[in-house]
């Protein structure tokens, strides 16, 4: 398997239980399979030096906004966006098979970032709310409106109904 940043040959390497392709000798980016990045993405999981730090070469250059082709599905151009809500590290994440190769130096800052799992799930949050609660709030508010409108509509139209007037005497029923 190719490296899709520097196409230098990527090498196995064991950490946490789960077996990561690096670029060793050439650019020092790392290929994650579906799920795997998870597992060493923050600073309280098992990540050793060897991973932080892949060897490179600082000889070898590749154009960082190039399109870069999944070293698994060949075919496939990855998705490059933020790994997180900080919007501080830019990875690349293939689509079909769900794998992310980080740059030399990415796996670093995204485990700086959050010490925990609950603090990024909280500043998700926190971004999500400052994104979104002026819309659904105005969106409550209209709605509020509507089905107050509907309700007084309803109240106006109880006059039409017979049943409003003498419950229980139509031998349809009453409403």
């Amino acid at each position: 398997m190719n490296c899709p940043a520097c196409g230098h040959t990527l090498s196995a390497h064991e950490v946490g239980g789960i077996t990561v392709d690096v670029c060793k000798g050439g650019c020092g980016g790392i290929w994650f399979d579906s799920h795997e990045l998870n597992r060493v993405d923050e600073a309280s999981e098992s990540a050793d030096d060897g991973l932080l730090d892949v060897p490179r070469d600082p000889a070898v250059r590749f154009d960082h906004t190039a399109r870069r082709y999944c070293p698994h599905c060949p075919d496939i151009v990855m998705m490059r966006h933020y790994f997180s809500v900080r919007r501080e590290v830019e990875v690349d994440c293939c689509p079909s098979c769900g794998g992310y190769f980080l740059d030399h130096g990415e796996l670093a800052a995204i485990r700086a970032q959050f010490v925990t799992e609950e603090l990024r799930r909280e500043a998700a949050r926190a971004a999500f709310a400052e994104l979104f609660d002026p819309q659904l709030a105005a969106e409550a508010a209209v709605s509020a409106e509507r089905r107050e409108r509907s309700r007084a509509f309803a109240r106006m139209l109880r006059v039409l109904l017979p049943s409003y007037w003498l419950p229980g005497k139509q031998p349809w029923g009453a409403y």
